[in-house]
């Protein structure tokens, strides 16, 4: 399957993209092609429903393979590629994550596993099917200013659909336990957008408006690790992407992630990974990926 030719597009977006939305039918034949059998990252969220198929992605080192019907989300930052596909029918969507409703799309980034594998004969598949092949008729026919606008709410209605079902998927979550979420799934949030600067616990309590001591017993009691270990990993997982994707140094890596000590860096990346950072960039690089250059 590797030498097949991948029709799964990718795009970078910039301000001249029309709404910030880029819809792709993976069976078009005449869409520009561009190589995602290469590592790379994205400032957009990309959402694809694979119809039919048989796939294999690489999303931040995590290995994943499945056989459509499935919906694959991969969000802003994540180190991604694809290695193999298969027979693939289906949509792929790219979009500007400032145009998607903030709850909708904080409920997807904590929610929303890969991949998320659906049931052909299920009223939301044949719901999701209508909703992509609308976008895409709607977004062809671009005669005037309110298409993209009508594209745009046709998006949001998807992922409000989408993130819908995911809710419905969840166990019953009541009282003191479903506050205890939110402000697992707020601290998350938080420690992947200011894991640079904020290294202190004190710093995500006082932005929740609780406690350290609240903060650290509820976010362990519902993940097994206390804060400072969520924090140190959000760091290492930027690093990761870093030494595999560019040719920073490991002491300019450290510095990017929020480290003024390399030294005390190598020690906490080892600590988590069993490797060194080198060992990491060569054992990626060279041995299991794609080189990226």
């Amino acid at each position: 399957m590797k030498n097949e030719k991948h029709i799964i597009q990718h795009f970078e977006l910039s301000p001249q993209a029309k709404a910030g939305i880029v819809i792709v039918n993976m069976e078009d034949q005449e869409v520009e092609e561009h190589d995602v059998s290469k590592p790379h990252r994205d400032n957009h969220c990309q959402l694809m429903v694979a119809v039919k198929g048989e796939f294999r992605l690489n999303i931040d080192f995590e290995i994943i393979e499945f056989t459509a019907p499935a919906l694959i989300c991969v969000f802003p930052e994540a180190v991604h590629y694809v290695s193999e596909v298969k027979d693939q029918k289906g949509w792929l969507i790219s979009f500007d994550p400032s145009l998607i409703n903030k709850e909708v799309l904080q409920l997807l980034e904590n929610k929303f596993n890969n991949p998320f594998l659906l049931h052909q004969e299920s009223v939301f598949f044949q719901q999701i099917i209508i909703l992509f092949d609308l976008m895409e008729k709607v977004q062809l026919r671009d005669t005037n200013s309110y298409i993209q606008k009508s594209v745009n709410s046709l998006l949001n209605a998807l992922l409000s659909l989408i993130a819908g079902e995911l809710v419905a998927n969840l166990p019953a979550e009541k009282g003191k336990e479903n506050r205890s979420i939110t402000i697992k799934e707020n601290f998350i949030k938080l420690s992947k957008e200011h894991f640079k600067v904020w290294k202190q616990p004190a710093k995500y309590a006082s932005a929740l408006s609780i406690s350290v001591s609240h903060l650290n017993d509820t976010v362990k009691s519902l993940t097994g690790s206390p804060v400072s270990a969520h924090i140190q990993e959000a760091s290492i997982m930027e690093a990761k992407r870093l030494l595999y994707f560019t040719e920073q140094t490991v002491k300019e890596i450290a510095y990017e992630v929020g480290y003024n000590e390399p030294v005390y860096f190598g020690k906490l990346f080892k600590k988590i990974t069993k490797l060194t950072p080198l060992e990491f960039r060569k054992k990626f690089r060279d041995q299991d990926y794609p080189s990226p250059h």
